[in-house]
């Protein structure tokens, strides 16, 4: 349903630019309201106004019309969904191996948002469409955990911590070889790689990329590692742990033929720990995923 929301300014909001004022007293973001803007939606005092760096003055009346958020174009489907937990604004999943998180050319359906969107009944539209907001992606063939914004209001405020490094992420990993040290920091930029589009890199100027590791286990051939992601770059453990000589085991892309005693039967790579200050509490939370059986079975035959 479209609504008109209808703001008078007050003493506080006096000079302040008008899409912020609308942000702080509404539950849209700052460039969902610049696109209404955009659209001819907001009027000040009568007066339809597009430019969301005009600053407000006491005593004016905003009126923004919302239109009814557009049903997602991504089919919702039944599948299968570990939801750790939800509530008004974000939902925690704890991703399987093998699910890809957006449909794309080549996966259209089956993906993640398909399944959230069967799940989730009280999204209140991302960017105008009714779908959820995803703040950051795990590869396919990466398990974990994976949040979820419901609304554009929050979706904007955790991708902010996320781009501002206040979240927390932990993963769990098992890479070739043997450790000297029991902890390190990998420092080196990555970028898209020169010869093959669908692999990244480490190479000189491309943009900062940071991962702690730290040793769990010493097992046989391998090594148990807590990765903490200090930055967020597409493939960045595995891009990182290869250029330092120990590739994850299982990797299809960037170890495909590493040979070890113990099959291996998936990316021994798991999103375990996330920690974020949730949106319209301020609470800071923090949840943890168990390994998958097929991960836990697999370090347990690498220990023997």
């Amino acid at each position: 349903m479209s609504e008109t929301i209808i703001w008078r300014c007050e003493e506080q909001d006096a000079g302040v630019r008008v899409d912020a004022c609308l942000a702080a007293h509404t539950e849209l973001s700052r460039s969902r309201i610049a696109a209404l803007m955009a659209e001819g939606a907001l009027s000040i005092d009568g007066r339809t106004e597009k430019k969301p760096s005009v600053r407000v003055a006491p005593g004016q009346e905003l009126a923004l019309h919302v239109p009814e958020a557009k049903a997602a174009e991504v089919a919702a489907q039944d599948i299968p969904l570990d939801i750790l937990y939800q509530d008004g604004d974000v939902v925690i999943v704890n991703k399987p191996c093998g699910m890809v998180v957006h449909p794309a050319a080549g996966n259209e359906d089956g993906t993640l948002v398909n399944a959230l969107l069967y799940h989730i009944s009280d999204l209140s539209g991302v960017g105008g469409e009714l779908r959820p907001g995803i703040v950051h992606r795990l590869d396919k063939d990466t398990s974990g955990l994976i949040l979820v914004a419901k609304n554009d209001r929050a979706h904007a405020a955790l991708s902010e911590q996320f781009k501002a490094r206040t979240m927390e992420k932990h993963y769990r990993a098992v890479a070739l070889g043997s450790f000297r040290e029991d902890s390190g920091l990998i420092d080196a930029p990555i970028a898209r790689h020169p010869a093959d589009r669908k692999k990244m890199a480490v190479i000189a100027g491309g943009r900062e990329s940071r991962t702690e590791w730290c040793v769990l286990e010493r097992l046989h051939g391998a090594t148990y590692l807590d990765v903490h992601l200090l930055t967020g770059r597409t493939h960045q453990i595995r891009v990182h742990m290869q250029h330092i000589g120990h590739p994850l085991l299982g990797d299809p892309i960037y170890a495909p033929n590493v040979r070890t005693a113990v099959r291996i039967p998936r990316l021994m790579l798991h999103a375990y720990s996330l920690a974020f200050t949730h949106p319209a509490t301020g609470e800071r939370m923090r949840f943890c995923a168990p390994l998958p059986a097929d991960f836990e079975t697999t370090l347990q035959k690498l220990s023997l």
